[in-house]
């Protein structure tokens, strides 16, 4: 004699639902979608919903990707943003990154749309999958002395360098910068090729990281908080106490009088 099987209850069915992947939605679908149950009912509404924001959101990185594709080529295309252009203090930081086709990074973004867990996490899987990385900083001592168009330009010939590559093409966020033969440069192309978007995110999670540990060393400019960048607190931190030797000196003439109390 068989042995009977019992049906799925509404909780079970509700779980299955919720935590299917963008693969099993489908197939769960269309086994559940008519189950008269409401627990079941409102299930499949949410699953519904979740499967159309992850297409969309699958959609859109694959745009990026076939944007890299198109304005790079198929061989090696490194993308190239930096972070840190307009603080106060601490490091301009530019990074290179070259990603394969495939496997693709489901969330890449311009890392300003990201917050900072979903920056760590993407960064993390960068670091796996990216198959050239390049990291450079301009400290504010060369920013003052050379200015920062030039700083700039340092930095990314730096990190480009850095990869450890030699790109058949260069791509890079914002406007021309003449650092690379190969150079070609997209406004906001930080959240429209797929990697720009991953230099964004690797160069803003390394910075942050530097503005964190300097926040220990220098804790009165609550570096943790601004990473550098003139927030309030930062700004009357420096008004009151002066800068440190991590600030930029060019930058802050506005907020003293005295261009350094260290």
């Amino acid at each position: 004699m068989s042995e009977r099987v019992h049906p799925a209850s509404a909780r079970e069915v509700a779980a299955r639902l919720s935590d299917a992947g963008l693969d099993e939605i489908d197939e769960l679908l269309k086994r559940y979608g008519g189950d008269p149950r409401k627990q079941v009912q409102h299930a499949v509404a949410a699953a519904k919903r979740r499967r159309d924001r992850e297409t969309s959101e699958r959609d859109r990185v694959s745009g990026m990707y076939d944007l890299q594709r198109e304005l790079g080529g198929d061989g090696i295309v490194l993308g190239v943003d930096e972070v840190g252009r307009g603080a106060l203090a601490g490091p301009l930081t530019v990074c290179a990154v070259a990603l394969p086709a495939n496997p693709r990074i489901w969330g890449l973004n311009d890392s300003k749309q990201l917050t900072p867990a979903r920056r760590e996490a993407l960064a993390a899987q960068i670091a796996e999958i990216a198959t050239a990385i390049g990291i450079a900083h301009i400290e504010p001592a060369s920013i003052d002395a050379v200015g920062m168009s030039s700083a700039l330009r340092m930095a990314m010939a730096n990190a480009i360098e850095d990869a450890g590559v030699n790109p058949d093409c260069v791509l890079i966020d914002g406007n021309p910068v003449h650092v690379h033969p190969r150079e070609k440069t997209l406004v906001k192309g930080d959240a429209r090729v797929a990697c720009i978007a991953a230099a964004s995110i690797v160069a803003k999670v390394t910075r942050d990281a530097m503005m964190v540990a300097y926040d220990a060393e220098y804790p009165e400019y609550h570096l943790a908080e601004c990473k550098g960048y003139g927030s309030a607190a930062h700004i009357e931190a420096i008004k009151r106490i002066g800068l440190s030797p991590i600030h930029r000196v060019s930058f802050c003439g506005n907020f003293l009088e005295t261009p350094s109390l260290f």
